[in-house]
Parts: structure tokens; C-alpha cells; sequence
């Protein structure tokens, strides 16, 4: 038996060869089973910090432009892992790392301790992920779907760097948090089409791709 965990990662490099530095997801370099336990040894990307701690170094916010640049491949790195089946069910600032050795900040994405493989159209009745950020369909419907929920955290993820606040879907709901009007009109968009309240009305991660703010 293996940890899905370890399976997923596994699953990455097998399709990847070379990938150590090249791929968003972060390389499983060497794992040992010690019967209680388990030890991932993890490529570790230096320098890098993970977004909130990168967000913090601007201030409260990000600019608009900085946010863009990171979404932009967030987007590209999850619609790449629905590709290959992979549900990683908690992309959060926490679990974004950023390399910062370049003159363009580069995105890595780390922690797939909930992730877990999806066939298509997987409906998911037990909840994984961070409490604060689960989608409406969870509260309404107690299920929730891959690619709606996917899209759901990135526009968790890009509300929370350009706001300075920590976004809760229950405050969302409530009205109790707004997007900023000074935003482009754009940005706006693709916010509240990550945030609409009903998952068949989002976008799909591949839409989110084309849309205008990310072009």
C-alpha cells in the first residue's frame, strides 16, 4: 500500500523526468516507509518564501500587476495537475511557494497531504481543505467537485493577496467582504466569476485561462 500522497508525487516525476527545478509542484526526491511513519525528502527551492510571507514584503497588498503574474501561472499549474487527474484540494497562500531569484517571481506549489487522484465528474461528500476557505456547495449541498472548487481557491488565493484581509466563505456569504472597487475593472472580473456562489455557474480552470485579465 502507498500513501496517496507519496502515489501523486510519484505520479508528477514519473511524467516529468528531469523535472527537480522545472515543474510547478515541487519534486519528491527520495521517500523511506518506516512502518509508523513516513519521510518525504522534498526539493527544497532557494530562495523562496510562501505567498503570504512574499505578499508582506509589499505591505498588506500586492499590486495588481505582481498579483497577475502569480494567478497567471497558479492557474496554468492547477489546470495541469486536472490534466493529469490530481486534486490537490487546498491551494492557499500557505501551500504557494514563490522563488524569488529572478527577476519574475516563479509559483510552487507544495503539500499534497490532501490531495487525492479524481475520476471525472468525482462528487466528494467528506471535506478536505482549509475550513475558512470551503466553497458554498459544501455548506448548501455537503458535496463539492474538483474543477469548481479549484477555481473557487484561486479566487480565494488572489482576494487574499490583493485585499488586506483573510478571506472566510462564511463572511463572503454574509456580505461581510467586498472586492475592491479600484481594482481593474477586469481584475474585478475574474474575482467574482472564481467567487460566484452557485459551483455550474464558475468558470472552468481552461476558461480561466482565456479570460482578458490574464491575457
Amino acid at each position: 500500500m502507498l500513501s496517496v500522497e507519496v502515489a501523486i508525487m510519484v505520479k508528477l516525476a514519473g511524467e516529468a523526468e528531469g523535472s527537480v527545478g522545472i515543474s510547478a509542484p515541487v519534486s519528491l526526491l527520495e521517500w523511506f516507509d518506516l512502518g509508523k511513519e513516513l519521510i518525504l525528502v522534498l526539493e527544497r527551492p532557494v530562495p523562496a518564501v510562501d505567498l503570504q510571507k512574499y505578499k508582506a514584503e509589499y505591505g498588506r497588498t500586492l499590486p495588481e500587476d505582481k498579483a497577475k503574474v502569480i494567478l497567471k501561472q497558479l492557474v496554468d499549474a492547477v489546470k495541469e495537475l486536472e490534466e493529469k487527474h490530481i486534486f490537490h484540494r487546498d491551494i492557499k497562500g500557505e501551500n504557494i511557494l514563490i522563488e524569488t531569484g529572478s527577476d519574475v517571481p516563479r509559483v510552487r506549489i507544495i503539500d499534497f497531504g490532501l490531495s487525492c487522484f479524481v475520476k471525472q465528474r468525482s462528487l466528494y461528500r467528506v471535506f478536505y481543505g482549509t475550513p475558512l476557505h470551503t466553497p458554498p456547495e459544501w455548506y448548501r449541498r455537503s458535496c463539492y467537485r474538483c474543477g469548481p472548487t479549484t477555481v473557487w481557491q484561486m479566487g480565494v488565493v488572489l482576494y487574499e493577496v490583493l485585499h488586506a484581509r483573510h478571506f472566510s466563505t462564511e463572511r463572503f456569504l454574509a456580505k461581510k467582504l467586498s472586492i475592491k472597487k479600484r481594482l481593474s475593472t477586469e481584475c474585478q472580473n475574474f474575482l467574482e466569476a472564481c467567487l460566484t456562489i452557485a459551483p455550474e455557474k464558475r468558470p472552468t480552470l481552461e476558461e480561466l485561462q482565456l479570460h482578458p485579465w490574464l491575457r
